[in-house]
């Protein structure tokens, strides 16, 4: 998730009718955590402020956050029932509710109106089939998969090697960037040469077998901790692998790090400090997929994987110059990743290039029983498809706004030869969808709010996660729900839009596009276009239908190709 403007804007109009039902609340040590418990819990230790402090000037009061008026006979009505509330309230909160644990409705991005007809062909990409192996490290180190696929394949090179070779540029570079929580170099030479070893019985997995990466530190992995980036969790400990930790190591994928991310998956600033640009060390790379866009970038890792609810693959995407692809909502399973918004939350590949995030998530992709919202829908890209086949829509006033490099990517679109086709979002309240992210975010963190452990996060400002919690709890239900149903109008909105096209073209922050295709579960890539006149990289982003990532690449590689920019390195040393 990245820090908007429009936040603070959403908070400050308003949030609850249910402001006097927290006040003084904390979570107790010694709180029954069973059901049964639950039901023999005795309200006694409830507040004394919470069954008889209130009056019907609390209700007036509490009027104003949630933007409404009632009378005085209907205040004193309220009272009764708000205390009955309170009660159930503090009832429930006796039984703890792990992170892990998502609600009982599950988010859809599917219109129930709509037939999705995918392409079930098997994937095939571009891998080179004779390369040879440069003398330089850092020539290979920032290598696409692709090509140290084919290294490996034809024995040029071991997975002991290539990971030697990446867990040292780990070690160098590191200091500077800030990028890696965990080095976990003991499990990763072991899982390399089990990879060199099955080479020698000829079993080879395919394109990711033996290829070293990194994973944002809020996948659970057995080897090294996973502490999601935040001091009340710096010493955590998984007793197993999240699923896509799982899929890659079937894959023959090496896991040499766990990367940063901004406490909580907010930014780039963790429990030990503020996670740096490669291409700028003296700038943030932002977030929250912090360290996974920072050590892709400089060439510490061949790929890594993070995540999105909110902006946290394009975001520090387009401060460090990597590719990101957010796959559609529910395409990737995220058993075993930290839950921040349930109906929100994706996990996708960030490498550097565009063909490396199609090898990768066909890798990854796939339903799982540990996520409700998983889904089995078929993946496929084909490396050989035509460009000039590719409606793209844009919106001419987007780029008009945006900057130079914005308009030259437009021209290279045309340049390669898609159809360009002009669309439109109507003009809403876009920013009515922010309640959805505050309270699921403010609810899977709960402990840490009623604890009063958010006083331990390093970021404390007015946009930082410890108010945006607490300022949630003052949401109502009703607000939320209707938040709810707002979005089922923008996700049919924004079927209609692109019934026409198969993909959109946008810079990465227009138009509100980020908030409205998060909402919606649509994929998008974000991809270098080149390099302001400081030095620092500049992307765009590109918008695909549900579940049609591949035509969504197959455009991106056809960018990438005319703006040639991808392989530019960062001085780093």
């Amino acid at each position: 998730m990245t820090s908007q403007a429009s936040r603070r804007a959403f908070l400050a109009a308003g949030g609850s009718i249910a402001a006097w039902a927290v006040t003084g609340a904390q979570a107790q040590d010694d709180a029954p955590a069973t059901i049964d418990d639950l039901q023999n819990a005795s309200l006694d230790a409830a507040p004394e402020a919470m069954s008889g402090g209130l009056t019907p000037r609390t209700i007036e009061e509490a009027e104003k956050l949630a933007g409404v008026r009632y009378t005085a006979d209907e205040r004193r009505q309220i009272l009764a029932t708000i205390e009955n509330d309170i009660e159930w309230f503090i009832k429930r909160r006796a039984v703890r509710l792990p992170n892990e644990l998502a609600p009982a409705q599950t988010f859809d991005p599917r219109l129930p109106d709509v037939k999705y007809e995918l392409n079930e062909a098997p994937s095939t990409f571009n891998i080179p089939e004779r390369v040879a192996l440069p003398v330089e490290e850092a020539d290979i180190a920032f290598a696409p998969v692709t090509t140290l696929a084919s290294w490996i394949r034809n024995r040029r090179i071991t997975s002991r090697e290539l990971t030697r070779l990446y867990i040292s540029r780990l070690k160098q570079i590191n200091p500077a960037l800030k990028c890696v929580v965990s080095l976990l170099e003991e499990s990763a030479m072991a899982q390399a040469t089990a990879a060199d070893d099955a080479m020698v019985r000829g079993e080879y997995r395919g394109p990711l077998h033996g290829i070293p990466w990194g994973a944002k530190d809020l996948f659970d992995t057995v080897a090294g901790r996973t502490t999601w980036g935040a001091t009340p969790y710096k010493d955590r400990q998984a007793t197993s692998d999240a699923a896509v930790v799982q899929r890659l190591a079937e894959a023959g994928a090496v896991l040499t790090s766990k990367l940063t991310l901004g406490a909580l998956a907010y930014g780039d600033i963790w429990f030990n400090g503020r996670t740096n640009n490669p291409f700028n060390p003296a700038q943030g790379s932002s977030g929250s997929s912090a360290g996974s866009a920072a050590a892709t970038a400089a060439g510490l890792v061949s790929f890594s994987l993070g995540t999105e609810t909110l902006g946290s693959i394009v975001s520090p995407c387009m401060r460090c110059g990597t590719t990101g692809l957010r796959p559609t909502f529910g395409r990737v399973s995220r058993t075993g990743a930290m839950t921040l918004c349930w109906s929100l939350d994706k996990v996708g590949p960030i490498a550097r290039t565009v063909e490396d995030c199609a090898l990768i998530l066909d890798a990854i992709c796939g339903a799982d029983t540990g996520d409700p919202s998983s889904t089995d829908m078929p993946f496929s890209f084909d490396t050989n498809r035509d460009p000039r086949e590719l409606v793209v829509g844009y919106n001419p006033a987007w780029f008009d706004q945006g900057s130079d490099l914005d308009r030259a990517t437009l021209d290279a679109a045309r340049a390669r030869g898609m159809q360009l086709r002009e669309v439109n979002l109507p003009d809403w309240p876009y920013d009515g969808l922010l309640p959805i992210l505050m309270v699921e975010a403010a609810s899977a963190f709960e402990d840490l709010t009623l604890s009063d452990e958010d006083d331990e996060l390093v970021w404390q400002d007015d946009a930082a996660w410890p108010n945006l919690f607490r300022a949630a709890r003052f949401t109502s239900a009703i607000e939320y729900v209707q938040a709810n149903r707002f979005r089922r109008m923008v996700m049919r909105m924004m079927h209609d839009v692109m019934a026409d096209v198969d993909v959109i073209l946008a810079p990465s922050f227009a138009a509100g596009l980020l908030l409205i295709t998060n909402n919606t579960g649509h994929p998008s890539l974000t991809l270098r276009t080149g390099f302001s006149d400081n030095g620092s990289p500049s992307g765009i982003t590109l918008i695909g239908k549900l579940y049609d990532e591949g035509t969504l690449c197959n455009a991106g590689i056809a960018l990438e190709q005319e703006l040639d920019v991808w392989h530019r390195r960062p001085e780093l040393g």
